[in-house]
């Protein structure tokens, strides 16, 4: 049996997508997991407990085990504040393997640059490869900031660079994101792997979008669009509103908590749509389920993803594999996650006027080239699934291991002496789509 440790300090894989820091990298840490433990490979993810409630370990599926580490107070710190608790979290990761024998894991997987920083000390006291996912990258945040939003403290850039010098590989989303760490962190493109996330094609299918609609209770035959994730600047959720102010007729369907920098300003978005005239269009919910986001990307006519960075963009996947196109921003991974003109289209830039031209050239096609666009849509987002972002994980886990033993004249994990370094992880591929 092989043991993972997955590091995710600042947002727990339980938490509910769509509230405070939780998004994307929530469902990509729990996702992976759960497929991972299903091919035989034991998944223990830490992350840092938020309430005084927080079992210190929960069960959440065969192989996967989360681990809550008291870390700072459980309130009142968001992720900025995060850094002055490192010290603290890593002391219940080391703590927490110190009760088993030693080599009780045999790699360290880290997401996000915080994580990094513990993973960065933890394998090497472990003596394993450090395989890190950043998620994010502070310079291209940067680099794209929404007016008004706060940049990325220079804190952070110095932590990105640590932990991309020490890691023994480093996995990114897309092939754009591979060369934004070659270009800005100098990193070794021979220990980069490209893996796309995936999307659970079993709960996001295509379905009956009037029943969808008379479930959220709206109007039939309204032309609709639907916007999911945090509410925060970076996200652009205000681009959509002001777009949607010059497409009388077209509701707005909003789902999602406010997060980041937009926790200062939790109503500005209500706001604004009084202030746009278009309150009586724009229904907000707030976040919701799986299942729930199913019935959103249903019954919408198309799903807007305005966001100024975005590494990959579960939500235009998701989207998608519902049967309802996206029309997106051509930033990040999201010209990898929508195939522009066919699943959907990207916009340049983020100017309403434009926007409201891309959005209402989709909704005013007939309903054969609308229902063609749906049904690309979910043939794109069928080459996503979560069996192949494991492949290329594993894979990559597996390179890391053979790599270590190489340069450190040793095997790695707990009967390493018995085995190969690798050769177990490619050993139970999908031959799934």
């Amino acid at each position: 049996m092989v043991r993972v440790a997955v590091l995710s300090v600042h947002t727990s894989p339980l938490a509910q997508p769509g509230t405070g820091d939780a998004g994307g990298m929530n469902v990509y840490v729990l996702q992976s997991a759960l497929h991972m433990a299903r091919r035989g490979v034991e998944v223990e993810i830490f992350t840092r407990a938020t309430s005084s409630a927080d079992p210190p370990v929960v069960p959440v599926a065969p192989g996967v085990l989360v681990r809550n580490v008291v870390a700072g107070p459980f309130e009142g710190l968001d992720k900025y504040d995060l850094p002055t608790q490192l010290c603290a979290f890593t002391a219940g990761v080391l703590r927490a393997e110190a009760t088993h024998e030693p080599g009780h894991y045999d790699i360290v997987h880290s997401h996000y640059w915080l994580s990094g920083q513990v993973g960065w000390l933890a394998s090497d006291r472990w003596a394993v490869p450090l395989v890190h996912t950043a998620h994010t990258l502070a310079a291209v945040k940067n680099a794209a900031l929404a007016d008004g939003d706060s940049p990325e403290p220079p804190l952070r850039a110095v932590g990105e660079q640590q932990v991309v010098d020490e890691a023994d590989r480093l996995i990114v989303n897309t092939e754009d994101e591979a060369r934004q760490l070659v270009a800005l962190h100098r990193a070794d493109p021979a220990r980069i792997d490209v893996v796309h996330p995936g999307v659970d094609l079993q709960t996001f299918t295509p379905g009956d979008r009037l029943a969808a609609r008379a479930a959220l209770g709206l109007d039939p035959q309204t032309p609709t669009v639907a916007f999911v994730g945090r509410i925060q600047p970076l996200k652009a959720p205000d681009v959509l509103l002001r777009a949607a102010a010059r497409l009388p007729g077209v509701r707005v369907l909003i789902a999602g908590g406010p997060s980041g920098s937009g926790l200062a300003a939790p109503d500005a978005l209500v706001g604004l749509a009084t202030e746009l005239g278009i309150a009586d269009r724009v229904t907000f919910l707030p976040p919701q389920s799986r299942d729930q986001l199913v019935e959103v990307y249903r019954a919408a006519d198309l799903v807007a993803v305005p966001s100024y960075s975005e590494s990959f963009g579960l939500v235009a996947v998701e989207a998608q594999a519902c049967g309802t196109p996206v029309v997106a921003a051509a930033v990040g991974g999201l010209p990898v996650a929508v195939r522009d003109g066919v699943s959907g289209v990207l916009v340049d830039g983020h100017d309403p006027a434009r926007w409201a031209g891309a959005l209402d050239g989709v909704l005013t096609r007939d309903r054969a080239e609308l229902a063609a666009m749906g049904s690309a849509a979910v043939t794109h987002a069928r080459t996503f699934s979560w069996d192949h972002t494991v492949d290329g994980l594993l894979d990559a886990y597996g390179h890391a291991i053979a790599d270590y033993g190489a340069t450190h004249g040793r095997p790695v994990g707990r009967d390493a002496s018995a085995r190969r370094p690798g050769r177990r992880w490619r050993a139970r591929r999908s031959v799934r789509a």
